[in-house]
Order: C-alpha cells, then structure tokens, then sequence
C-alpha cells in the first residue's frame, strides 16, 4: 500500500506536463514544442544528477523521514511550476522537480526487497507499476476536470492542476515522514516474538540483510559481472518510449485532431490497457515461475505497438498502437524483480537499482527528444528507433537468462561450499559468496 501511493504520486506529478500541453502553457509561457520535449527530458536531468546522492543518503538514512521530506519539497516545487511564465523558468523547475522525485523509485525497490520474500516480489513490483496505470488514469479524469475550472486572474487550468496535485504530494510527504514502516520490524506492525521470528526467516529468504555500512567489495563484485552491463542497457533501450509516452502522448492524441479536453480523457484507456497488461504478464512469470522470458514477450507486445503508430497514417486505429506501447512498463517491471530477485548483499543490491535508475534517466532523457518537431504528427524516426532498441532488448534479455541458467547448472553439480550463512545467523553474503543461492530466471 506504502509503495502504491507513492508511485501514484510521483507517476501523476511528472505527467501533469503532458496535461498542461494540450491546455494554455504553449500560449500562457510562449514555448513552442521543441522546447516543450526539452522540458520532458530535463525532468530526468534533476533525476541523474540526484542518484549518487540518492544511493549514499539511502543506505545513510531512516526510509520513512528521508521519503517524507523529499516528498514535501517536490510537492512545493511542483505547485511553485504554476509561476513560471517562460521556457527559463519551466525548465528550472521541471529539473529541480526530476530532482527531488529521484528518489522514489530506488526507495520504493529497496522496501519491495526488504519486506518481501523473493517468489512474491514480482506481483509487488507489478502491483507498483500498475499504480502507474491508476495515476494515469486518475490524473486524466482530474485533469479534464481542471480544464473546466473557472480562470482566477491569471491562474488557467494547467496552473490549478499543479497547484492541486502539489499540494496533495507535501500533505502526502508529512503522511510518510511519520507513519511509513522502513523496516521489516517497524513499531507500526506492533510484532510479538514469534511475529519477530518469522520475520527473520523472511530476511533470510529474500537475502537482504540492511546496514549502514557501505561494503566496497559488493561494488567491485558487480562492476565484474556482465550481466550488470546487459541490465543497464536493458533499463536504457526500454525506457526510451516510456520518456515520450509521459510527455507527448497527449500530444499525439490531439495531433489525431481530437479536442484538449477529449485528448486527456482519452489517456484513460492507456493507464487502463497499462494496468492489464502487467497484471496479465505478471500473472503468467508467477503462474510459470518464469521472469525474463514474459519480460521478452512484453518487449515484443511494446514492439509492435510502436510499429504501429509508426505505420498508420492517422485515424482513431493509431490508437490502439498507442495504447501497445505501454507495454514498456511490465518490460522494465520485470527488468527490476530480475535485479531484485537475483542480486543479494545489501551494498550490491543498491548499487545495481542505482545503475539501474541512472540508465532509466537516460532513457527518459533521450526518448522525448527523438521526436522532433519537424516530423509531427507520425515522428518516423523516433518511432522507428523505439522499435529497434525494443528488438535489442529482447536479445540483452536472452543473454542474461543464459548467464542465470549455466550457473544454476553449475551449483547444482558442486552444492557444497565453505562460504555460505549458517541457518540460525544473518550475514549480508552476495549471490556470488552464497553458492546456495539459486538464481531465477
């Protein structure tokens, strides 16, 4: 429920741009849409320029008062956007927004590790992501909403919509910074002893084990593995569309020649088609214990999606290709349960969701500015670069799951090792010092 409302929050906020492009901020701050894809990709600026920061302060810090105050700050930047009345000041802001929401998504993965045993943290990482659906599907009807607000002075209905949402996130914020549970043995479960113990074994399923202390050899372990490399490029490739879905897609409905009002409503079938193809997706790798294979069939859905709205000239059947590009989220949903199912040792766990994040921002950051303006309405080549780095990532997936599959045949044939947990202590070992861990694939 903690990492649902979260996701819901940083998932509407970062998609109030998109909103606010089919009302008056074109007339209202004099951008033109060059500069509008430049404030989509500067969002994931803040984003990177926040992640070292992120990966030190989280291993340093108490979750719960560290999320809450971050929240609280990105609320008050976002209702400070409704200010800005050039391109200069959208852009500061939209940065320092990306800056502040840098943090959601490694938290929310650390918490997911932590409270879950490994077998159940696909369906809550997919129960996360579907909450990116709901948001879109919330922020829509609340945004349609807005646009028939009454203008008080100056204050049109894309500045109400950031005033609004911003000031739900800070509330949001003081919400967490008292009540978010942290940790596995938070006061707020109010756990008796054998609550405790059962606890204990659930840490020792999921392999993480929390500290405070930075352990650099978990990162010189990871900077030797391959797979690591495969992952990055993964979150890179698979987030690129994802970036320009957040921000144009809209845009791209109203290019298709339906009204401001309409063009929002009609982001409500995208949340909606979001959230069933996670959950179906995520139903299929827990029914058949498979991760990276559903992940290269959701690829190939997101694929075809965008070769469609590629491909299709125009009319309300683009649509639907729209709506199939949304497949990138159970492909990079997937992408994380692998990390997070398959990297043990709390340093090494981090800095692999850091790696991770920081080629996510990447992704976002390019993928709005493949659609240039002088290829409007149908953007070819970006459309057709979303498809091919969708083709890689289903072959990077393939070589990562060959790398899982011949090392469990190796562990299998030699199971003893001198370097593995006792039963009754909890080390914070690495997938590669445990050779009973078995990876998932």
């Amino acid at each position: 429920m903690k990492n649902t409302l979260i996701a819901i929050t940083q998932f509407v906020d970062k998609s109030t741009l998109t909103v606010a492009g089919v009302y008056s901020l074109f007339q209202d701050t004099h951008i033109d849409r060059s500069q509008f894809s430049w404030l989509g990709s500067i969002f994931y600026l803040g984003y990177l320029c926040m992640q070292p920061i992120n990966s030190y302060l989280l291993q340093r810090l108490p979750t719960a008062q560290y999320v809450g105050t971050v929240l609280i700050l990105w609320g008050a930047c976002l209702a400070c956007t409704s200010l800005a009345k050039n391109f200069s000041q959208l852009a500061a802001l939209r940065f320092l927004l990306g800056f502040f929401e840098a943090i959601t998504y490694p938290s929310m993965f650390l918490l997911i590790s932590t409270f879950y045993r490994r077998s159940e943290q696909v369906l809550w990482f997919g129960v996360m992501f579907m909450s990116n659906g709901l948001a879109g599907i919330l922020g829509s009807v609340l945004g349609y909403a807005i646009g028939y607000m009454p203008t008080v002075g100056d204050i049109s209905p894309w500045k109400w919509n950031m005033i609004i949402f911003g000031s739900l996130t800070a509330l949001a914020g003081f919400i967490f910074f008292f009540f978010l549970p942290d940790t596995p043995y938070s006061r707020w479960f109010r756990l008796s002893g054998e609550e405790c113990s059962i606890v204990e074994e659930r840490i020792r399923d999921n392999a993480v084990v929390r500290t405070f202390h930075i352990n650099y050899s978990h990162i010189k372990e990871a900077l030797l593995e391959p797979r690591l490399y495969c992952y990055c490029l993964i979150s890179l490739l698979v987030n690129l569309q994802n970036g320009a879905l957040v921000t144009f897609s809209a845009l791209i409905i109203s290019d298709l020649g339906f009204s401001s009002g309409n063009s929002v409503l009609l982001n409500i079938p995208g949340g909606a088609v979001s959230i069933i193809l996670v959950a179906g997706l995520i139903t299929i790798s827990r029914r058949y214990n498979e991760v990276i294979y559903v992940a290269m069939v959701a690829c190939t859905i997101s694929m075809a999606g965008v070769i469609c709205l590629a491909a299709i000239p125009g009319g309300g059947v683009k649509l639907i290709g729209l709506y199939l590009s949304w497949a990138c989220n159970p492909a990079y949903i997937l992408l994380q349960t692998s990390i997070s199912s398959n990297v043990s040792g709390y340093t090494k766990k981090i800095f692999y969701t850091s790696c991770n994040i920081v080629f996510y921002t990447f992704g976002n950051f390019i993928g709005p500015l493949m659609l240039v303006q002088k290829e409007a309405p149908r953007y070819i080549s970006g459309l057709s670069g979303y498809a091919a780095a969708n083709a890689l990532c289903i072959i990077l997936y393939g070589y990562v799951r060959y790398i899982y599959v011949k090392e469990n045949k190796k562990r299998n044939l030699d199971p003893h090792s001198d370097n593995i947990a006792l039963p009754d202590e909890l080390e914070d070992l690495t997938d590669v010092e445990n050779k009973h861990f078995m990876y998932r694939t």
